[in-house]
């Protein structure tokens, strides 16, 4: 069974339902011809934190289909909604933003010198706490950075004796993806963790299996190098107790997936989980479930690190771009521009009655505008005739700059329509503001795009979120 990572459960606990009366329980089902009762396991996949052990149990009936309607709530998604590239439209998405991570530490604003603006380096690590506290009790995907994501979800079995429940059982999976620093390497860490049951179960003797394989990749040609521990990896119960952790990595070949001087590699990873019960119990129905899809990407260009020893990996999510407005943060004035444009974009220049900025949610970011030089001067260039039409041609007066946004290095930027007909005309926003701001804020631009891996085209991209 394949189950989404994207939908909202209902909140509501099951705890909350009722006592119900003994009428209401399971009926009993027949024994065999001999006698021996029929033991059977029914297994579901929720959200972590979805479910308390032990309802099913006491409640009877009623509990068992609501738990039973929970695990079919699903809308098909199997991809988080940051998702970018070809991954994006392999599978549905999920409608439902993922977990994030909070906006990278910067030193105090009077602590740093203008000239040291320095954008935060992105994290790279995570632990199975950090995913199981980001991810909740409604959470199915965790985007801490583009470099160290995870997917997880609960498995519930339920034992059955000739049709009547008689015990429980649960356990956690979480599949977490990190990669380090100017590698194509990318770790895949498994926790199964919370492994609890009640009742009378065999579950010391069921086994469990973890599964994790690129289910595609652009181009189909790619050959994949894995490392540490070969999947898939099957244990009990018990012995998962003694090692709760598998760890393994895959590697892309390089020099494939040329687009220029691009090279790129995009792909989608799918862990899965399955049981197997212990004689004499048999399992009734589904046999485990699959994860959040995960995604990928190793590329190689001449505007990224590393390229001169073939690049590195990354996941192919959008990365956020974190601009502060505290009072005294060097970039301040050009933070409250685009929040003025986000949220009252009908007050900015050039007037619209159609503004509408992108970059501030999943549906339209920002995408990098790099190897088109000249799309670039012309999206600045329409920036500064803007300025100067709506604060006179003097506005650099006093060391102010021109401002705009988007960007002039994205494909949003201010020409933009002139060669997207898609893009409504003067969707954009200038402002004559500080000069040394302005260039506080095209610092940590620059570094933000390099440090993240945000590559050129439509096959990446980036938002902007304003803090402080």
């Amino acid at each position: 069974m394949k189950i989404s990572m994207a939908r909202r459960m209902r909140s509501r606990s099951l705890l909350l339902l009722p006592l119900l009366a003994a009428s209401l329980a399971l009926p009993a089902g027949p024994a065999r011809a001999d006698g021996t009762p029929v033991r059977t396991i029914e297994t579901h996949v929720l959200p972590i934190g979805q479910y308390t052990l032990g309802t099913i149990t006491k409640q009877g009936a009623a509990a068992l289909r609501t738990v039973r309607t929970r695990a079919a709530e699903d809308d098909g998604a199997q991809v988080a909604l940051e998702t970018v590239g070809p991954a994006a439209r392999f599978a549905k998405k999920s409608s439902i933003a993922s977990a994030a991570a909070q906006p990278p530490s910067r030193p105090a604003a009077g602590q740093l010198a203008a000239a040291a603006v320095t954008y935060p380096a992105p994290t790279r690590t995570m632990t199975a706490a950090e995913c199981r506290t980001a991810l909740g009790s409604s959470n199915k995907f965790f985007l801490k950075s583009r470099f160290a994501v995870c997917s997880g979800a609960s498995f519930l079995q339920t034992w059955l004796q000739n049709g009547r429940p008689v015990g429980e059982s649960m356990f956690n999976v979480m599949a977490v993806g990190t990669i380090g620093e100017n590698t194509r390497q990318i770790q895949f860490t498994y926790h199964v963790t919370d492994r609890v049951s009640t009742g009378n179960t065999g579950v010391t003797g069921m086994q469990i299996t973890l599964e994790g394989k690129i289910a595609q990749s652009w181009p189909s040609t790619v050959k994949y190098t894995p490392s540490g521990t070969a999947l898939p990896v099957t244990k009990t119960w018990a012995q998962f107790a003694a090692a709760s952790s598998v760890q393994t990595s895959v590697t892309a070949a390089k020099g494939v997936g040329s687009n220029g001087s691009t090279e790129t590699i995009f792909a989608v990873y799918q862990p899965s989980v399955k049981i197997k019960a212990p004689a004499p119990w048999t399992l009734g129905g589904s046999t485990g479930g699959n994860l959040f899809m995960l995604a990928p990407r190793w590329d190689k260009a001449n505007y990224l690190a590393n390229s001169a020893n073939g690049g590195a990996a990354t996941f192919s999510y959008l990365g956020t771009l974190y601009y502060s407005k505290a009072e005294g943060a060097p970039e301040r004035a050009v933070a409250l521009h685009i929040e003025k444009a986000f949220k009252t974009p009908g007050q900015t220049q050039p007037p619209s009655s159609t503004k509408k900025i992108p970059g501030q949610t999943a549906d339209e970011p920002l995408t990098r505008l790099y190897t088109d030089t000249a799309r670039r001067d012309r999206n600045r260039a329409v920036a500064v005739s803007n300025c100067r039409k709506y604060f006179g041609p003097d506005y650099a007066t006093g060391g102010k700059e021109c401002d705009e946004f988007p960007f002039a290095s994205t494909y949003q930027g201010a020409a933009g329509s002139e060669y997207d007909p898609y893009q409504l005309p003067n969707n954009f926003s200038v402002q004559a503001l500080d000069g040394t701001q302005n260039g506080n804020a095209g610092n940590l631009l620059g570094q933000f795009v390099s440090k993240y891996r945000i590559l050129d085209g439509p096959d990446d991209g980036y938002l902007v979120q304003i803090t402080g």
